[in-house]
């Protein structure tokens, strides 16, 4: 592994440029240079990336792009296209490109490419023949984590193409809330079940689908599971126990991390909600993303720069948050999905080879549809004084066809990214806004499947530059394993007649007898 950033000399330029920089005033930059706007914005497939908000100056800008070359990024990227393992403590590739690579290039493609297509093929055939037999009005995908953020994010984005039936529901919650509630109107005969896990063993997800499982046994028999249900899973011992049909089993690989699932069969249900054309777009855009991120070069790399001034937000300004603000409802659960494509990534304390950091890594991501938001905590933003960076998300045209609605929205965002770049001066100090507030904005020409697959692999390939400038591994995350372990031991205490059958759970005793229903 190439050294990390900030044992570079490229990091000690910019830690004294930061010393210099800490009250940058925004307002005064572009008041100075006509053509900042211009120079600080790049697109690609269908989107642009502006960072000119950011508070950065040229010579910041400069600093910021030796970086790459400092960490040996271009042989990052490559290590990620030939399938080295790049996911260093699982010794395993991290190859979901492989997942939007497009037929047409299968020549060049390594030989694990064969199984990608003929699988694809096996998932879009089967989401068109859910749609075209009209056999069930319910879908509704049991998952959680990478098998349902990335896909419920999907589906909501894109549900202006959606076609009326069947309607397309998700389910992560073990608390089996949300099942509950959709099974109160489901129709048995026309609802089916997509249970989505790498292990087909995942807690949450086996307690829904099997309650699920009971709802059809005890409404239309046994033998009636098997026409119900399909899996996503490599597990297919667990799935004959459960009574997949083999036929509507569709696989997962261990070179593809959950929350980078979503461009494989682990997409079934946005398949079935937007057909296969779309979903063929999706993918493509991402592709186009893909080959922008291997090829351009730093100054144009959209991915790279979203990286740069995040790390320079993060290390350099001690920003330690990230609020994702899309002026757009169709992208609500953007930053649900962002938090943990970025969270479970760059949430790491050590490098690769077991080393603690002595620097920041991965933000807090947070963030609403703009306008809602401006009535909640953009307060805070403005004139609090935990400071946040900012992605701004824009679309230039509405995706239900009501173009005044979407100017309305896109003017209150336009205003806003004004006021947080410039602030306000006044002589009543309760109406200071200070400004300079850091922004990346980004603006989709439209939502489609096509420019929703290029802003997710845009995250993505964000995520993994910057993990290759701190030295971390983006592709493991033993960070959720642990509680997950603990829990077998919680729930035999919650279970237990006993009082004080809590054991070595000692920080819990106590709320074990507090929660305990018996």
């Amino acid at each position: 592994m190439a050294t990390a950033g900030p044992l570079t000399p490229a990091w000690g330029v910019l830690e004294a440029l930061a010393a210099t920089r800490k009250n940058f005033d925004l307002g005064a930059a572009f008041a100075a240079d006509e053509g900042r706007e211009t120079r600080y914005t790049r697109k690609t497939a269908g989107l642009v990336l502006d960072v000119s908000r950011q508070c950065i100056d040229d010579a910041v800008h400069h600093a910021l792009l030796q970086l790459p070359d400092a960490v040996g990024m271009r042989e990052a990227i490559e290590a990620m296209w030939r399938g080295d393992p790049i996911n260093s403590t699982e010794r395993r590739p991290a190859w979901h490109i492989l997942l939007r690579r497009p037929a047409v290039a299968a020549a060049r493609a390594p030989k694990e490419f064969t199984a990608v297509l003929a699988e694809r093929e096996r998932m879009l055939a089967f989401a068109e023949e859910v749609h075209d037999r009209g056999q069930f009005d319910t879908v509704i995908n049991i998952g959680i984590g990478g098998s349902d953020l990335g896909p419920a994010m999907a589906v909501e984005a894109l549900c202006s193409l959606g076609r009326a039936r069947p309607a397309v529901h998700f389910v992560s919650n073990v608390d089996g809330c949300a099942l509950h509630d959709l099974l109160q109107t489901a129709n048995p005969q026309r609802t089916l079940f997509i249970v989505c896990s790498k292990t087909f063993t995942t807690q949450e997800t086996l307690a829904n689908a099997n309650t699920a499982r009971e709802w059809i046994r005890v409404r239309l028999g046994v033998t009636a599971i098997p026409d119900h249900f399909a899996a996503i899973s490599v597990n297919a011992a667990a799935m004959d126990d459960f009574g997949i049909d083999p036929a509507r089993r569709f696989a997962m690989w261990d070179w593809v991390g959950g929350r980078y699932s979503v461009w494989s069969a682990v997409g079934l249900a946005l398949a079935i909600a937007i057909g296969r054309t779309a979903f063929d777009d999706f993918l493509t855009g991402a592709y186009t993303l893909d080959e922008h991120f291997r090829a351009a070069p730093w100054d144009e790399n959209l991915p790279v720069m979203l990286a740069l001034v995040g790390i320079w937000n993060i290390n350099f300004l001690k920003i330690p948050t990230l609020a994702v603000l899309p002026y757009s409802d169709r992208l609500a659960r953007f930053p649900a999905f962002l938090q943990q494509l970025e969270m479970e990534s760059n949430g790491k304390s050590v490098t690769h080879d077991g080393t603690p950091v002595h620097w920041e890594t991965a933000p807090v991501i947070w963030g609403e549809p703009g306008n809602n938001a401006q009535h909640s905590f953009f307060q805070l933003l403005h004139q609090g004084s935990l400071r946040a960076a900012l992605d701004v998300i824009l679309l230039k045209r509405s995706p239900i066809a009501n173009d005044h609605a979407q100017r309305l929205a896109t003017a209150n965002g336009l205003a806003q990214i004004e006021t947080f770049a410039l602030g306000q001066r006044t002589d009543d100090p309760h109406r200071v806004h200070p400004g300079a507030r850091p922004q990346s904005v980004i603006v989709l020409e439209q939502l489609t499947p096509a420019t929703l697959g290029a802003l997710i692999a845009l995250y993505e390939h964000k995520v993994y530059a910057q993990s290759v400038i701190w030295g971390i591994n983006a592709f493991d995350q033993f960070g959720v394993e642990l509680g997950k372990k603990i829990c077998h031991r919680t729930l035999a205490a919650l279970d237990s007649a006993e009082s004080g059958g809590s054991g070595d759970l000692r920080s819990v005793r106590g709320l074990i007898e507090k929660v305990k229903s018996t």
